[in-house]
C-alpha cells in the first residue's frame, strides 16, 4: 500500500489548472475516491479468491472473473503513492526537502497503523485461523514483519496483503534517488535508469523464479512512473490539455484484451511483464484526474461516500485480509462450500465486517497520526483530566 492509500481525504473540489511552480502539496479532487475504490475491489477479489476454489482456475461463474485482478489494485496504488509523493517536490524543482525528514514522515505515517494491524493479524492467525498456503506464524515472522523485511526476507505470513507494504517502504528508500536523478538528467532518463535494468532482468532471468518475492525491484518502474506523472502537472497548458484519459483508454485496451483473451491462469504467471504494460495506463489516468478530466469521473469519485472510503482505504486494505479468511472458513465454508451463494455471503458479511472494523481501526490508528505530526503534538491532543 501506499501513498496511494495514505493521503487524507481530500476536497470535494479542486482547482482545474494546477500552479506550475508551487512548492505547496497539491490535493487532487477524485483520487481519494479512487483509492478508496481499489481498496474496495481487493477486499472483494479476496472474497471472491477464498469462495471459489483454485485461484487462478476458479470454478466460479464466468462473469465474475472480473474480480481477480486483485493484483492491479496494488499496481496502482503504487503509480498513486509516486505520484503523491512527488506533486510537492516536482513545484519546488525536484527537491525533497531533506531525506531524513522525508523518511521520518513516512514512517510516522505507515508504521504505527501498520504494526497495530501486524498485532491484529496474528492475533487472528493465532488463535482463529492461519492464512491459507502458510505455516503459521511463529517468532521469525514477528521479526521479518514488524521490520518490513518480507519482501527479501520469508517468513510465514499472518497477513497475505502485507507483501506490499514491504514493496513500498523498500519503494521509499529509492525516492530521493529518483528525484536526484529527475533534478540532474531529466524525467525520461530517471524513467530509464529504473525500468532498462528490470526489463533486461526479465529477459535474462525467468520471472517466475523472483515472482514470489523481491518485488520491490520489479514494481520500481511503476513507482516511478508516479514520480514521472507529478511532473506532467509542472508542465505548461498544451501537455497539461491533451487528452490524458482517453490516451489511457487507449494504452489499456490492448493489455486489457490479451488478459481477457488468455485468462487468469496465464495472467498470474505473467504478472512480471503485465505489471509494466498497464503501468503507462495507469499513470495517465491519474493525470487525467489530476487536471480535473473527464469532469463527470472526477465529480463522481470526489460524492462523499467515495472519499468518506478513500480516508481509511490504507486501514481497510491492512486489515480485511484475516477478517475475510476466519469468517469464510469458519463461518461460511462449513455451510455453503465453494459456491456463489458462499460468495455473497463472504462478501455482506465479511465485507461489513471488515468496512466497519478499518473505520474503527483508521480512528485509533491512522487518523491521529495524519493530524499530528509528531509525539509531542500527539499526546497534547488527548483531553486533559481534570480533578
Amino acid at each position: 500500500m501506499s501513498e496511494a492509500v495514505l493521503l487524507r481525504p481530500a476536497p470535494v473540489r479542486a482547482p482545474d489548472r494546477v500552479p506550475v511552480r508551487s512548492a505547496a502539496p497539491v490535493r487532487v479532487a477524485g483520487l481519494d475516491g479512487l483509492r478508496g475504490l481499489c481498496a474496495l475491489y481487493v477486499l472483494l477479489f479476496h472474497c471472491w479468491a477464498y469462495t471459489f476454489k483454485g485461484f487462478p482456475r476458479t470454478l466460479g461463474p464466468s462473469w465474475l472473473h472480473w474480480l481477480g485482478m486483485g493484483r492491479f489494485a496494488v499496481i496502482f496504488f503504487l503509480v498513486l503513492s509516486g505520484f503523491s509523493l512527488a506533486l510537492s517536490a516536482a513545484g519546488n524543482g525536484w527537491r525533497l526537502g531533506g531525506v531524513r525528514r522525508f523518511l521520518k514522515r513516512r514512517a510516522w505515517r505507515i508504521l504505527p497503523a501498520y504494526w497495530a494491524a501486524l498485532v491484529f493479524s496474528l492475533i487472528i492467525t493465532l488463535t482463529v485461523v492461519k492464512m491459507p498456503h502458510s505455516a503459521p506464524p511463529n517468532t521469525r515472522s514477528v521479526v521479518v514483519f514488524g521490520l518490513l523485511l518480507q519482501d527479501v526476507v520469508p517468513a510465514p505470513t499472518p497477513n497475505g496483503a502485507f507483501w506490499s507494504i514491504s514493496v513500498e517502504a523498500l519503494l521509499y528508500l529509492t525516492f530521493p534517488l529518483l528525484l536526484l536523478i529527475t533534478r540532474r538528467a531529466g524525467v525520461w532518463t530517471m524513467l530509464l535508469c529504473a525500468s532498462v535494468p528490470v526489463v533486461v532482468a526479465g529477459l535474462i532471468l525467468d520471472p517466475p523464479w523472483f515472482a514470489d518475492r523481491h518485488l520491490a525491484w520489479q514494481l520500481l518502474p511503476v513507482f516511478a512512473a508516479g514520480v514521472a506523472a507529478a511532473g506532467i502537472l509542472r508542465a505548461d497548458d498544451r501537455v497539461r490539455r491533451l487528452p490524458w484519459f482517453w490516451l489511457s483508454m487507449a494504452a489499456a485496451a490492448p493489455v486489457a484484451a490479451l488478459m481477457a483473451i488468455r485468462g487468469g491462469a496465464w495472467v498470474v504467471r505473467h504478472y512480471f511483464w503485465l505489471d509494466l504494460a498497464v503501468t503507462p495506463a495507469l499513470a495517465m489516468l491519474v493525470v487525467a484526474l489530476a487536471t480535473a478530466r473527464p469532469a463527470p469521473l472526477v465529480r463522481f469519485l470526489s460524492t462523499r461516500p467515495l472519499v468518506w472510503l478513500g480516508s481509511f482505504s490504507y486501514s481497510l486494505y491492512l486489515i480485511h485480509l484475516p477478517i475475510v479468511v476466519a469468517i469464510y472458513l469458519t463461518v461460511v465454508k462449513p455451510r455453503l462450500g465453494h459456491s456463489l451463494e458462499a460468495f455473497a455471503m463472504t462478501t455482506v458479511v465479511a465485507g461489513g465486517v471488515s468496512l466497519i472494523t478499518a473505520w474503527l481501526f483508521a480512528r485509533l490508528f491512522e487518523f491521529p497520526f495524519q493530524r499530528h505530526r509528531s509525539v509531542a503534538a500527539l499526546l497534547r491532543s488527548r483531553p486533559q483530566r481534570t480533578s
